[in-house]
């Protein structure tokens, strides 16, 4: 439970191994680490949490899925469990939230591993703070309306779902695309098929925290941190956009021919490099 919200995670067992927490992003949901937790599951005792709001865990009741929301999120999970120190290795906005946990507890977080979880590049935020905030608020409350009038898209079959799937990522296989499908959908009343996810997630918050104090608590973080990028990714390199000067300790490695999933895209090489790193 969190903030009355009972969500919802998956415990691949070995309680004695150390831990290791395994966060998905946005949209996403716990088990698109299957595969991960396969190759690691005799090493670590892994424990993938669903994000509020998506997979089996609850929806906020008022749509509220900010970063900071999440971040206590998180600090409860590895509370409640008393699980911590931890390893943690995320993605995307599952990223963002671990390098904010690691900064505020980093006698809590061993190593950390966060897939393009840096947020918004410098040129992208730049962009977003130009608008006058009297806009933002008002574009932030349209959204909200218009999520609230939203109908959750209706799939006649997994089929379809499926390959929606493969268009959103097309290097994932055909293996992973129906593995992702299946437990990122569920059935509606009238038979059809709808994702997961809350549609209120897509309304993000207009204001964060101050991009320098975001960067303190990246100065903040102790542990040995690996920063991974995807060569064919949307998301800005912070080797090359300057935001790994941030880190204390902190690795960049791009992966040649991924995407922003590069997790699945290149797997292998990928749990590779995770083992030879926590």
């Amino acid at each position: 439970m969190s903030q009355r919200l009972r969500l919802h995670y998956v415990d691949w067992g070995n309680e004695g191994a150390p831990t290791l927490i395994l966060l998905h992003g946005g949209r996403d949901h716990c088990r698109n680490w299957d595969w991960v937790a396969q190759e690691l599951r005799d090493d670590w005792h892994i424990i993938a949490p669903d994000l509020r709001g998506h997979g089996d865990s609850a929806w906020s009741s008022d749509g509220e899925y900010s970063p900071r929301a999440n971040v206590y999120d998180l600090a409860q999970l590895i509370h409640q469990l008393n699980v911590g120190p931890v390893h943690i290795v995320a993605h995307s906005y599952g990223g963002n939230i671990s390098l904010r946990y690691a900064g505020i507890y980093p006698e809590m977080v061993k190593k950390l591993v966060a897939i393009e979880g840096l947020g918004p590049s410098p040129k992208m935020l730049a962009e977003r703070f130009a608008i006058d905030p009297d806009k933002r608020m008002r574009d932030w409350i349209e959204g909200k309306r218009a999520a609230a009038g939203r109908v959750p898209r209706k799939y006649p079959s997994l089929e379809d779902a499926y390959k929606r799937m493969k268009e959103e990522n097309s290097y994932l296989t055909s293996e992973q695309a129906r593995h992702l499908t299946i437990h990122g959908i569920s059935q509606n009343e009238d038979g059809t098929y709808s994702w997961k996810f809350d549609n209120y997630f897509r309304v993000m918050t207009p204001y964060d925290m101050p991009q320098e104090e975001l960067e303190k608590l990246w100065a903040n973080i102790t542990c040995p941190t690996l920063l991974a990028y995807g060569e064919k990714s949307w998301a800005s390199n912070p080797a090359e956009d300057g935001r790994v000067k941030h880190f204390r300790n902190a690795t960049v490695k791009l992966y040649k021919d991924a995407g922003h999933w590069l997790h699945h895209d290149k797997l292998d090489e990928f749990v590779a490099d995770l083992k030879a790193f926590l």
